[in-house]
């Protein structure tokens, strides 16, 4: 099955898979805040560290499974499978978009 996006969520998941940091950067508001793994990352300085960090560590790829909106924001689920105990693992990526930029990405379980 495969799940349409909007360009920015697409363009991200599609960079993640590539394990390609300026592309991932690409489609983030310059103010973006990540939430991941009980930390804030606020711009996209701080993002690119994380983005770095978390790609290095874990290679992880993401399989969409599922998308929906809700209240102008998105909630994707993913199949996640990578370098790390339990791969894969399905977590939940919440994205707020703002026009055709990500502002907030929240991911957990």
């Amino acid at each position: 099955m495969t799940v349409i996006l909007p360009e920015p969520l697409a363009d991200y998941f599609a960079a993640s898979n590539r394990h390609d940091i300026d592309a991932m950067l690409a489609p983030l508001a310059p103010d973006v805040v990540v939430r991941d793994e009980g930390e804030t990352h606020r711009g996209t300085d701080a993002v690119r560290r994380w983005m770095t960090s978390t790609t290095d560590k874990y290679h992880a790829k993401v399989e969409v499974r599922e998308a929906a909106a809700i209240s102008g924001a998105w909630r994707i689920t993913g199949i996640v499978s990578g370098n790390f105990p339990g791969s894969p693992i399905i977590l939940h990526y919440d994205f707020t978009l703002e026009g055709d930029r990500i502002a907030k990405l929240e991911i957990g379980l």
